[in-house]
């Protein structure tokens, strides 16, 4: 603890980009191929068989109740709220501020059909005015199915709360999405461990995977992967392409804002893993010959 106070009040200049980092402009296009897009830190938009699904919408301006000069890097949200389309289901994998966002339920509730949690988390949710009709709560290893598509609550190594009184009191979960066609895991937050293997022997192989990749240390690597160890868990639950999020949004850390997306292209080069950088708000269609690989960040004026 003493060493993290340490290197917090030393600061890092480079923890945040010197300007608004680019975004593209998300526009829904109805089709049926499956599409996903990543609007930064890990809320991803996923478009699959004629459903929307959001996950972890955390679309509020910083990712904390006391807002002091951590706020998102791009400005702004590459939408609106009321611009997006039906939201059929929203997922989520875990109560904490910068994942379940008050502001941003209250704006999409009603225009969101049902609500999937891990256990407890769906009490925020009723709390707030949801309907206990359209929340569903889920351990690990649950599966279910939903409109003609497969789910399964799966493991996450990490930890819960949203304050001094509830830790633990909630469960955290990553999610395995089966469809008639396309497989896509989204590890929520948490540090690696043999789950991944366990998840990509029951479940694999994924067509992509969305993997926390940022704000950690190596003295929290338990509850953080590092950008290395994301890549191998891609590799554990035997996906195809990886999409590394929780990152580009806010600081959470000390690490550079770009180094967790530098590390992990790095170590999927050296794995021989296929990784995707889109842009936030850039839609990537899933089973595409090519996927958006440019070094965008560049642009925000930080890496040379």
């Amino acid at each position: 603890m003493l060493s993290m106070m340490k290197d917090f009040i030393k600061g890092n200049p480079d923890r945040k980009p010197k300007t608004h980092i680019p975004m593209v402009t998300f526009t829904h296009d109805p089709t049926t191929d499956a599409k996903i897009t990543w609007f930064g830190h890990s809320a991803f938009l996923l478009e699959i068989e004629g459903k929307s699904i959001l996950f972890d919408p955390m679309f509020g301006k910083a990712p904390t109740p006391f807002p002091i000069r951590n706020q998102r890097y791009s400005g702004k949200l590459p939408f609106e709220i009321e611009e997006l389309p039906l939201i059929d289901a929203v997922f989520l994998t875990h109560d904490h501020y910068d994942h379940l966002d008050y502001g941003s339920i209250m704006k999409l509730k009603g225009k969101v059909k049902r609500f999937f949690t891990p256990l407890g988390v769906g009490s925020h949710l009723k709390r707030w005015g949801i309907s206990p009709e359209i929340i569903s709560e889920h351990d690990w290893w649950s599966e279910f199915e939903f409109d003609g598509i497969q789910f399964a609550c799966t493991p996450a190594r990490h930890f819960s709360g949203r304050g001094l009184t509830n830790r633990d009191s909630t469960l955290w979960c990553s999610w395995v999405i089966i469809g008639q066609n396309t497989k896509v895991y989204f590890s929520g937050d948490g540090g690696y461990g043999p789950h991944f293997k366990e998840i990509g022997k029951k479940y694999g192989s994924f067509d992509v995977t969305l993997m926390e990749c940022g704000q950690y240390d190596a003295r929290w690597a338990a509850i953080h992967m590092l950008p290395e160890e994301t890549v191998q868990a891609h590799l554990d639950v035997k996906g195809k392409v990886l999409i590394p999020v929780h990152w580009g949004a806010f600081t959470l850390s000390l690490h550079s804002w770009h180094d967790p997306v530098e590390r992990a292209v790095r170590a999927a080069e050296e794995s021989g893993v296929e990784i995707a950088t889109p842009r936030i708000g850039e839609t990537v269609t899933v089973g595409s010959k090519s996927y958006p690989n440019s070094a965008w960040w560049h642009l925000a004026g930080e890496v040379e």
